[in-house]
This record gives structure tokens, C-alpha cells and sequence, in this order.
């Protein structure tokens, strides 16, 4: 999007230098990278960027009110209720595809948003190792509110170990090792000292848990959750504690602000941004034009029974008590504005955001796709898509 940047970055490209990149990723990752790393970076305007994270700050503050905490409790199911929640998320995403308006111009369209921890040791990785293994600009930056890589290091430390030994923080998540996530896990684990744990390891003595590490019995005093409600439902592993016990520990992104700040915030929100979108359950009749909406389930990842341009029979066909699970959302026709060797393609960029004292962007993940979704998983067998890093320039 950046013209002269990304003339020069093709110009330059070689697949010897992309393969030189993936192995540096796999160095500094210390495992293979399973899912799909695009061939490019992405270089886009910074105002384009500040705009869109000014967008995600006013989306965020709309759903900071009592009214909406009232109504958002109604999305948490009691086995997943957990005590001592914290009174705004620590890790927000809000995900954006880029569209044209009526005029022609290049408009952010909110995808979705979710108060739920993203790749906040991997991306940083990625988007140093992009500078590295291509030699970009030295003028390029990927880290935003003002921050340098210690900064950058020094608030997430902050928001995850806080004022305890690492040794007492776990990243918490189901079977860690065979997770596509789990770059992340030893980045983070590299960054901050801590250690990943499997949820079903731990243990639960009174109102207090531990995990286990060379024969010991260790306190665990804060969690770093990144075990995923809905595949906690889809696998039911077997767990030594229940998340709605009231126990003795903190937690680094409260359980809570994944049902609260989710799809499920989407039907409320007023904004320029945010297309047209309703829970199923609350329709009247549905849209004439289905073919220009989006199915959604309220809760999942990754695209999972996301259907797009549902007609009346797929809709018709949801029983009734499951219909206040799903949303039925405006489609957006994202724009191809990544030129790449394989044709125009899009992109969409998720601002990810740490709130410790106040409400920060910190960086960008951008997930390139010329499928009919943008997931990895739905643009398999190409070349230059994939999970991808946003750069501005200083």
C-alpha cells in the first residue's frame, strides 16, 4: 500500500531469502512455524494504521458502560463464570478488512474484536525477523504508541508476570505442545522467564494451585490464559479444578472478557466502522439480500462454523434454543491492496492492544487471503497468504 515499498520489496524478493526466513523463524521460535507464514510484510500508511486503532479505542470505550456489563453477563456460561473479575480487558484484538466506499476510498470495516491474549511474544519475532531476513528499511517500524522493543518487552512483562517471580506465572493452555500456537509459547516463555502448563497438570490443594517442575510442587500466583473455552467444550479434558472455583490467584486477562468483549458485542456497537449485524435469535425476519451476510457462531475460532451467505433454509434449520448463539453480520467486500506476484490480494489487520494502566495499540498482526476467508486455513495451496506483519514508516 506503501507503492515505492512494495515495488522495492518484489523487485528484491527471492524464494532463497524466503526459505533463509522461515529457518531464522524456526531458530528464534525454537519449533516449526505449522501454520502458514506469507512470502511479505505489509507496509501500510501510518495514518491508515492510526486510524484504525482510534477506531478500536472508541469500539472499546463503547463497551465499557454498566448497561453493557449487565447484558454481556447474560454471555457467560456459569461453568465459565470466574470470580475476581477484573474491571476491563488486559488483552484486546480488533480485527479490521479494508473496503471501498461509495467515493472510492479505502475504508477499516470492523471484522470482529475479542478481549482474549493474541500472538504477543510470536509477532513480535515475526515482524523483527521480516526486517532481518529481507533488510527493510531501518525506518520501518511495527511497534506503535511510542515503543522500542525493551518498551515493548518491559509493559508486556508488566501485564503478564507483574510483581511476581516468573517461576509463579503460568501460560495455562490445553495439550501446549501439539497447539499450532505454540511458537508463541517459547517465545513468551524465552521473553518472560515463565513456564507453560498444561491445564490438565494442574493441580488444586484448598483455594490454591500448582503445577509440578523437577519433582517440586510450585504455587502458581497469576495465569496467563490462553486455553480456549471453546475447545475446552469440543475436547472436555479432564481437569483437576473448575475455573468457576474461587481460588487463590490472578489472572493475566481476566476468563471473563472472552465472552464479554467477542461477537457478542457486535449488535451493540454504533460506529462508521462496524457493518450491520444481528443475534439470530432477536431477528424479526431475515435480510432480503442473505447473500450478502455472514453466519457466525458467537463463540469460536478460526472460521469454525462460520457460513457465508446463508439463505432462509440454512437459517430456518438452526433449532430454537441455539439461535441466540449465532449472529447474522453484513458481509464486507475486503479490497485486494497487497500487489504480490500471484495477483492483488487482501489483507486483514488486527490491532492488538495491552491495557495495564491505560488502553494501549502496541502492534499489528495481518493475515493475507485471497480465499473467501482469511483465515490460514482457508487459503491453503497458495503462495503469498498467510499470517503476515504490518510495517509504518517513522
Amino acid at each position: 500500500m506503501i507503492p515505492s515499498l512494495r515495488q522495492r520489496f518484489n523487485a528484491n524478493f527471492t524464494p532463497q531469502r524466503y526459505q533463509t526466513f522461515l529457518k531464522l523463524m524456526e531458530e528464534r521460535c525454537g519449533t516449526p512455524v505449522e501454520f502458514r507464514v506469507s512470502e511479505t510484510p505489509c507496509f501500510f500508511p501510518k495514518p491508515l494504521v492510526d486510524r484504525m486503532a482510534k477506531y478500536g479505542e472508541e469500539l472499546i470505550q463503547q463497551l465499557e458502560t454498566p448497561e453493557y456489563h449487565k447484558a454481556s453477563t447474560a454471555a457467560i456460561p456459569p461453568e465459565f463464570n470466574v470470580p475476581r473479575e477484573d474491571p476491563h480487558p488486559m488483552f484486546i484484538q480488533v480485527d479490521f478488512g479494508l473496503a471501498r466506499d461509495f467515493h472510492g476510498e479505502l475504508q477499516p470495516k470492523l471484522v470482529e474484536l475479542q478481549g482474549f491474549p493474541s500472538l504477543y511474544g510470536y509477532q513480535a519475532i515475526l515482524s523483527q525477523t521480516y526486517i532481518d531476513a529481507f533488510e527493510l528499511d531501518k525506518n520501518l517500524n511495527y511497534l506503535h504508541s511510542g515503543l522500542d522493543w525493551e518498551g515493548y518487552r518491559k509493559l508486556l512483562r508488566s501485564a503478564i508476570v507483574a510483581d511476581h517471580d516468573p517461576e509463579n506465572v503460568v501460560l495455562m493452555e490445553i495439550d501446549p505442545l501439539h497447539q499450532k500456537t505454540l511458537p508463541d509459547f517459547l517465545v513468551t516463555e524465552k521473553l518472560l522467564g515463565i513456564p507453560t502448563v498444561d491445564i490438565t497438570d494442574i493441580q488444586k490443594k484448598g483455594t490454591r494451585l500448582f503445577y509440578e517442575k523437577s519433582g517440586r510442587q510450585i504455587p502458581i500466583h497469576r495465569i496467563y490464559n490462553r486455553a480456549i473455552v471453546d475447545e475446552l467444550v469440543r475436547k472436555s479434558p479432564k481437569l483437576n479444578f473448575r475455573l468457576n472455583d474461587d481460588l487463590d490467584v490472578e489472572w493475566a486477562g481476566h476468563p471473563n472478557w472472552y465472552f464479554r468483549m467477542s461477537k457478542f458485542s457486535l449488535p451493540f456497537l454504533r460506529h462508521e466502522c462496524v457493518p450491520k449485524t444481528y443475534f439470530l435469535d432477536r431477528m424479526e425476519r431475515p435480510p432480503d439480500d442473505l447473500e450478502n451476510y455472514v453466519l457466525k457462531p458467537l463463540f469460536s475460532f478460526a472460521g469454525l462454523g462460520v457460513l457465508i451467505g446463508p439463505n432462509k433454509q440454512a437459517l430456518a434449520a438452526i433449532p430454537g434454543p441455539k439461535r441466540s448463539e449465532y449472529i447474522l453480520q453484513e458481509k464486507i467486500s475486503f479490497e485486494p491492496v497487497i500487489e504480490t506476484p500471484f495477483g492483488p490480494t487482501k489483507a486483514e489487520i488486527r490491532i492488538m492492544y495491552i491495557w495495564v494502566e491505560k488502553l494501549l495499540p502496541v502492534m499489528t498482526i495481518v493475515r493475507m487471503g485471497r480465499g473467501l476467508m482469511m483465515g490460514v486455513d482457508h487459503n491453503k495451496n497458495m503462495e503469498w497468504v498467510g499470517s503476515s506483519a504490518g510495517f509504518c514508516q517513522n
